[in-house]
């Protein structure tokens, strides 16, 4: 999340971004975001998350991706998006919402090609592109920016032998926002 806003130029007062999906990624691109001093709205397809989202994260907007009356107030407003989200969905409600020379950046990769249209590119000088991880030299600033702005991601620890009910969760989405075994600690009771 740190290296796309900074990459393509999304981070910092005066920008507005969107984050498509409030997972293990979304929740944190709300927490750098708002460190850079940027104005966030989140993007989900799931009402029941905007709580989370507007209060305990500090995102300023929330936007249900299905409805189109929220969707169409939005349209133009957004200097970025970047969707976190793995699952087959439309970009193409996306790029409405995008600025002149907005950029929608893909963090993760969907079963089936995307469905886009050139002209919603064209009308506005928009881009599509797709970002990983930085290197080693902006992984460090990325932990160190982490560290200074007190940014962490919401974990529930978990033993190895949770991580068949961990599995069923995940596919449920009833994660807030990622499983972290417990690795020692299953390897010494195992042991005792």
């Amino acid at each position: 999340m740190y290296s796309p806003m900074k990459y393509f130029e999304l981070a910092g007062p005066g920008k507005h971004i969107g984050i498509v999906g409030l997972g293990g990624l979304g929740h944190i691109g709300v927490r750098f975001a708002k460190a850079f001093g940027t104005k966030v709205t989140v993007v989900s397809s799931t009402a029941g998350k905007c709580k989370d989202a507007l209060e305990n994260l500090g995102a300023d907007g929330f936007l249900v991706s299905t409805d189109k009356d929220q969707m169409q107030a939005a349209m133009g407003t957004m200097d970025g998006i970047i969707d976190t989200v793995s699952a087959s969905h439309s970009i193409l409600p996306l790029t409405g919402l995008l600025k002149s020379n907005g950029k929608l950046v893909l963090l993760s990769a969907t079963e089936k090609p995307f469905d886009l249209h050139a002209f919603s590119l064209i009308t506005g000088r928009k881009s599509i592109a797709g970002s990983g991880i930085g290197g080693i030299k902006e992984t460090q600033e990325m932990i160190d920016f982490a560290a200074k702005h007190g940014i962490k991601a919401d974990i529930e620890i978990i033993s190895m032998e949770y991580v068949n009910t961990a599995m069923d969760r995940l596919a449920k989405g009833d994660v807030r926002y990622r499983f972290v075994i417990d690795i020692a600690n299953t390897l010494a009771a195992t042991r005792s």
